[in-house]
């Protein structure tokens, strides 16, 4: 992991086509602004995150909806 400082109105380039500008520094947040091919994906790591919670969550086993089923039809 690189780490760097920079001030408001600096930049970082990555690779020669995506260029990192922090915009604003307030005491508790960083607004920065991301120029980047569209081809390039950006997505906020919390949101990655909640993705694959919710991916994990939809997976059911066979013996899981076995036994649903089972319960379903005792009824």
């Amino acid at each position: 992991m690189l780490i760097l400082q920079r001030k408001a109105s600096e930049s970082l380039v990555i690779n020669g086509n995506v260029t990192i500008t922090i915009q604003e520094i307030t005491a508790d947040r960083v607004k920065i602004a991301i120029d980047a091919p569209r081809e390039i994906s950006i997505v906020r790591s919390e949101l990655l995150e909640a993705a694959s919670t919710n991916q994990e969550a939809t997976k059911s086993n066979l013996s899981d909806v076995s036994n649903l089923l089972s319960k379903l039809q005792k009824k």
